[in-house]
């Protein structure tokens, strides 16, 4: 390693540690949503195969939740697998179902979710997915359904409007059967008939790639959400630019409407 690549480092830590310390000094975000954009576009650029990018992505996912926790953020959701990633490639959709799954199942194993009681939870339309991954679901939200100290929620199969649209349908069942009234049908309500009506709307939502836009992600919970777009790839995330991510959402001031 080159001295100025040195002291670029040594330089890129001091900031860390000083943005942490004025972090600590004020709210973080209480529920963080995760677009991981550019996985694909990463491998393009340093030459190896979109699945490469995917397994790297996935590390990266493991490090991003660690920083989570240590800045004192209680729940995490992130956009796993959309219902449009389900137009790709054949193997590269069969290669992320067996990657989603075998990440869930390292999870049963995996000492950091029991010493930190994290609450693994997936979201979305599983009708798509194959046998094998739902039973892994199943399996990992059984195993970790009574620890509360940390959320994970992973948003697989899943899409924004789909979910609206399935709520509806589902009201308009309960208003024929006469189980809903139409004068009872309010937001609150509303919240029950989505995919988990115990999921909190998201303080802070990060999105990588550059791509300035939310894609379909938690379109009901997300209109209050503060929005942050960092131009690095997924897998090129470092700890600064997720801290600066947080930092910009301490500087600002909600006011939801008001």
């Amino acid at each position: 390693m080159s001295i100025a690549n040195k002291i670029g480092n040594i330089a890129s830590g001091v900031y860390e540690q000083a943005l942490m310390e004025e972090i600590r000094k004020s709210k973080v975000p209480h529920h963080l949503g995760i677009i991981t954009d550019g996985n694909r576009r990463y491998a393009r650029q340093i030459g190896i195969s979109p699945n490469e990018g995917h397994v790297r992505g996935k590390d990266k996912l493991e490090e991003v939740l660690d920083w989570a926790m240590e800045v004192g953020i209680k729940i995490v959701t992130v956009y796993g697998f959309s219902t449009e990633n389900f137009k790709r490639e054949t193997d590269e959709v069969r290669f992320l179902f067996n990657l989603i799954n075998d990440s869930l199942r390292d999870l049963l194993h995996d000492d950091r979710i029991y010493k930190n009681e994290i609450k693994v939870k997936v979201i979305g339309d599983f009708r798509g997915l194959p046998e094998y991954l739902i039973n892994t679901i199943n399996e990992v939200e059984k195993s970790t359904e009574n620890f509360k100290k940390f959320r994970f929620n992973l948003a697989i199969g899943y899409g924004g409007r789909q979910e609206i649209i399935s709520a509806v349908k589902n009201i308009a069942s309960d208003v024929v059967n006469g189980i809903v009234k139409l004068d009872d049908i309010n937001e609150d309500l509303f919240r029950n008939y989505l995919y988990d009506n115990t999921l909190t709307d998201p303080d802070l939502i990060l999105r990588t790639s550059g791509e300035e836009r939310i894609s379909n992600f938690l379109l009901w919970q997300s209109a209050y959400s503060e929005l942050y777009f960092s131009d690095v790839n997924w897998p090129e995330l470092k700890k600064l630019d997720f801290l600066r991510a947080i930092y910009s959402y301490q500087s600002r001031k909600r006011r939801y409407g008001k």
